[in-house]
């Protein structure tokens, strides 16, 4: 969902750097869509006042929670490090009641991936808690709560388990060490005599003393610098399969999510956005909708990419919506490049041609040795993120704050951003982060679009005469039609083998639209003139020899990244070509992998050999009409290994069975990892189906639900099996690394019944 290649050298220049990326790039985004003063405000903020919107400092919210909240200054001081210092943190992260309790803060956006579970798992292992009596709830901007790599407030790139691993163990250690003290204090012993189980702190002649009984005394405690933690062999949660947190609750029917938002009053918003991107409004006659019941006001609002875009108020969703759906406007468009799908591809491949920036520059010479020759060419459409929950802010403004509610996965940055939109001094403006249901990056938008909007349609609200909080919804129409895509992809490879089938020499370019340019990311992941998510997951981990040209063409269609981001088509790419090479060979595709792997690359080679074990392939005799298909892919320093079982139908590919081996270190919560790569095998294998692509035409988006958009439903699921390589090393990334080996492992399987490789997605068979 967000960039992978980010090292801690990079960390580092993102937490010193990023401020002012984010301010220019606001005053940048805010010029374009807002009128002047607004915009001036934006500029006028200093970097002081950057940091704080990055994170605001807030008091302590508990009075049983342990340790202190840093003041302003501290505050600030810790936003620009990336977050308060770890002495500085439990009182932002645990709180335990009288009765016991203990309340676990998470500071990633919950939206499937179970990280409100496996963070709180984390974090009670090291604290010893009574897991029964463990919850957890959403985080805030505030400093503590940003990524303590980044110090961004981010869901996203796989990096929330990753990255927060050690420093949720910190939190519990430093909390237990805290009521260690706190009991020896009240005993007078030796704190060292001292043992923790189950929410109680023990003594050597079984007195007891319970978590909730001490947390009062032990918040008046130093938090102590340096803590032990568990050797990982006595871990007694970590590793365990436990069941979701917030399972009950959406089970039931009971999960408040962000678009179930009902203050008092409140009113409800939904946007006319341009059928063409950055198109003007040239006329309005709003009667009709004034006129439906319901319809409060029918406001005009700075449009999100220029212009301007009409709001409809109303005291529902539904009378918004009808009061929409009558407005009679018409939308100036010849200042605009219209794209059209069918065109677009022909400028592809025309610049596919030309000569460009190189990522690898491999001798090409050999090419004319080979005797034999592969040359592909891949096409990947535009992808919608389409989550289950459409988007959705809603905002409380007064004369003095606002406070917004918000499935966000960049509550920072859209704090900053509202703060700017409104014209509010930083402290002025609170985000409460939501559940959301889904996201796959569309909630993580360095524009903070519709976060922005929702303001601006809360503060022509106000200016109109209306105090009520202001719920905005996009419905799933508007999004398909008017939100961000996974952009549309040309690959071009030309491959020459000798006559035993090796590689000599591999030719390749790729051409599409950067997603980074015009972010915060552009100066530190695009560099010469490449966009380092276009290219990730090319040519490794084989080492070949290759010579990678990168273009990226301007297109007025906006992108964003897109669960598991540039390996939606290296991926596939990779592992589809590796298989036809293996059949020139002549050589078996599990073989040909490994020999490739050597020693170089243990993980990749656990992954895989897991996958065929488990699978029985190579010993397994399949049923008439199936085949094996095979792939392997590194993202988000996680392994995945597919081997699936398929065949075709009729002219229809089926996948059946589904086997993963999964290298991802240490599993916090295997069954959330076996939910997730479930899931995203799911959507992987979504991206195959016919109409699963975004096509435009005269610059319009030609799709608008799930009716003309198509997902995986239940009756494309394949049975699916999940093993993960045992690890005691620290957890790496697992929200998106199951989904980039799914297509091209069923490819190949077609491939096998076919003679014939898949070159494109969705499947043409």
């Amino acid at each position: 969902m967000l960039p992978t290649q980010v090292d801690e050298s990079l960390a580092r220049r993102l937490r010193t750097e990023m401020p002012r990326a984010l301010e220019l790039m606001l005053e940048r985004e805010l010029q374009t869509t807002d009128t002047a003063p607004a915009a001036a405000t934006t500029a006028a903020l200093p970097r002081r006042s950057i940091l704080k919107l990055m994170g605001l400092s807030a008091a302590a919210t508990g009075s049983l929670a342990l340790g202190v909240f840093a003041d302003d200054a501290q505050a600030a001081e810790g936003a620009a490090a990336g977050g308060l210092k770890p002495t500085q943190q439990p009182a932002a992260f645990v709180e335990i009641t009288p009765a016991g309790e203990v309340i676990v803060t998470v500071n990633r956006l919950e939206f499937g991936q179970g990280i409100l579970t496996a963070l709180p798992m984390i974090l009670a292992e090291e604290l010893d808690a009574d897991w029964a009596r463990v919850s957890a709830r959403h985080g805030d901007q505030r400093p503590a709560h940003a990524d303590p790599l980044f110090g961004l407030h981010l869901t996203g790139g796989s990096n929330s388990v990753k990255n927060s691993f050690m420093q949720y163990r910190e939190l519990g250690a430093r909390t237990r060490a805290m009521l260690v003290t706190a009991a020896a204090a009240r005993w007078g012993v030796d704190a060292a005599s001292l043992r923790t189980q189950a929410g109680q702190v023990i003594a050597p002649d079984g007195r007891r003393l319970g978590y909730g009984e001490l947390a009062q005394a032990a918040m008046a405690l130093p938090v102590p610098a340096q803590v032990s933690l568990k050797n990982p062999k006595n871990f007694r949660l970590i590793g365990q399969p436990t069941p979701r947190l917030d399972a009950p609750a959406k089970s039931s029917g009971q999960q408040s999510f962000g678009i179930d938002m009902a203050l008092p009053g409140q009113l409800t918003a939904v946007v006319a956005h341009p059928p063409v991107f950055g198109a003007q409004l040239a006329t309005l006659n709003d009667a009709a909708a004034r006129a439906v019941k319901g319809v409060k006001a029918v406001l005009r609002i700075p449009g999100d990419r220029g212009g301007e875009a009409v709001a409809v108020i109303a005291d529902g969703y539904w009378p918004a919506k009808k009061g929409r759906d009558a407005l009679q406007a018409t939308w100036a468009t010849e200042a605009v490049e219209k794209v059209d799908s069918a065109r677009q591809l022909a400028q592809y491949r025309a610049l596919a041609a030309q000569p460009g920036p190189r990522q690898f520059d491999a001798d090409m010479a050999p090419l004319a040795q080979a005797a034999r020759t592969i040359e592909a060419e891949f096409t990947f459409p535009y992808l919608a993120h389409a989550p289950m929950e459409p988007l959705n802010c809603t905002v409380q403004l007064s004369a003095d704050k606002a406070e917004l509610w918000v499935g966000s996965q960049f509550p920072g940055t859209d704090a900053m951003a509202a703060a700017a939109t409104l014209g509010l001094k930083p402290e002025q403006v609170q985000v409460n982060v939501q559940m959301a249901g889904g996201g796959f990056g569309r909630r993580a938008v360095p524009s903070s679009d519709y976060v922005v909007q929702a303001c601006q349609v809360a503060k022509a609200a106000r200016a109109a005469g209306f105090s009520a909080p202001v719920r905005m919804v996009w419905s799933r129409e508007d999004d398909i039609r008017g939100g961000y895509y996974r952009p549309m992809h040309l690959h071009r490879a030309r491959i020459g083998l000798d006559a035993q089938g090796q590689v000599l020499a591999w030719d390749h370019t790729i051409v599409g639209q950067s997603i980074l340019t015009g972010t915060f990311f552009e100066g530190f992941m695009v560099k010469n003139g490449i966009d380092a998510t276009a290219v990730e997951g090319m040519r490794e981990p084989y080492a070949l020899p290759m010579r990678l040209t990168v273009h990226h063409p301007q297109v007025n269609v906006p992108v964003l990244w897109w669960r598991s981001v540039g390996s939606t088509h290296t991926a596939f790419v990779m592992e589809t070509l590796v298989d036809e090479i293996a059949r020139a060979a002549k050589t078996d595709p599990v073989a040909w992998r490994l020999a490739q792997f050597g020693t170089q690359h243990p993980r990749h080679r656990a992954a895989l050999e897991l996958a065929v074990a488990r699978s029985g392939y190579g010993k397994k005799r399949l049923p008439a009409g199936r085949a094996w298909g095979v792939a392997v892919h590194e993202s988000f320093q996680t392994v995945v290994a597919y081997v699936v079982e398929a065949s075709v139908t009729k002219g229809q590919p089926q996948l059946h069975r589904v086997t993963a081996g999964v290298h991802c270190n240490l599993a916090v919560n295997p069954r959330t990892i076996e939910a997730q790569v479930q899931g995203a095998a799911l959507m992987g294998l979504g991206m195959c189906l016919p109409g699963a692509a975004i096509t435009l035409k005269d610059g319009v988006v030609e799709q608008s639900n799930f009716g003309d958009y198509v997902v995986a439903r239940m009756p494309d699921m394949p049975q699916i099996e999940v093993a993960i390589v045992p690890s005691a090393e620290p957890p790496t990334g697992m929200g998106e690394p199951g989904l980039p080996p799914l297509a091209p492992a069923f490819a190949n399987a077609v491939a096998r019944l076919t003679g014939k490789p898949q070159r494109s997605l969705p499947f043409q068979v």
